[in-house]
């Protein structure tokens, strides 16, 4: 039987999961309190960190539907839990990692799939979610922009043909063809 404040946590640790969109397991071994604080600091109000028993966190990654990590949970775990832009917090994660060796990232969890610790560096080099969508943004109103320059190219090079037409026939019908002459197919009668 469980004991209640072993099941509390279980249950903090599986709300945490479900309530953010993704998790990083990292070890923590050889990080002093400071630098562990500073790392907490550095990754802002997108992400909380959290020293975690490794037990009890495979029980609530478990309940929350998560499998893949099982084998991350081998000595000394600590879980980024990301609630907003994930490529924000593994930029952190990363940049930290890189002054502080003694960091290492194990992997984890992005909606639902389960990362290794490359694929969590590769998505730490990707441009930030605001950048992405501007960029995206940008894209789509210049395509636009040629989409509505090519539809109007037609209406546009008819008013100028009708434009310079009017002008001919304003300076005396210059420009517009004779009247056929009728020829005299008869002969005189003999």
């Amino acid at each position: 039987m469980a004991r209640p404040d072993k099941a509390a946590a279980v249950a903090e640790i599986t709300d945490k999961f479900r309530a953010s969109n993704a998790a990083v397991l990292t070890e923590y071994r050889g990080l002093t309190v400071k630098q562990v604080k500073n790392l907490r600091r550095s990754l802002g109000e997108n992400a909380q960190y959290a020293v975690v028993k490794n037990t009890l966190t495979k029980i609530a990654a478990h309940e929350a539907g998560i499998t893949e990590l099982d084998d991350l949970f081998a000595g000394p775990t600590a879980v980024a839990f990301v609630t907003g832009d994930p490529v924000e917090s593994a930029k952190a994660l990363r940049d930290f990692a890189k002054d502080n060796p003694a960091l290492i990232i194990k992997g984890g969890v992005l909606d639902g799939k389960a990362l290794s610790a490359d694929e969590i560096k590769k998505l730490a080099d990707l441009e930030s979610r605001e950048v992405l969508l501007a960029k995206l943004a940008g894209g789509l109103k210049a395509s636009m922009a040629k989409a509505a320059a090519t539809f109007q190219a037609p209406l546009v090079e008819f008013a100028r043909t009708a434009e310079a037409l009017r002008a001919k026939v304003e300076q005396g019908g210059a420009g517009t063809p004779a009247p056929a002459e009728a020829e005299d197919t008869t002969e005189a009668a003999e």
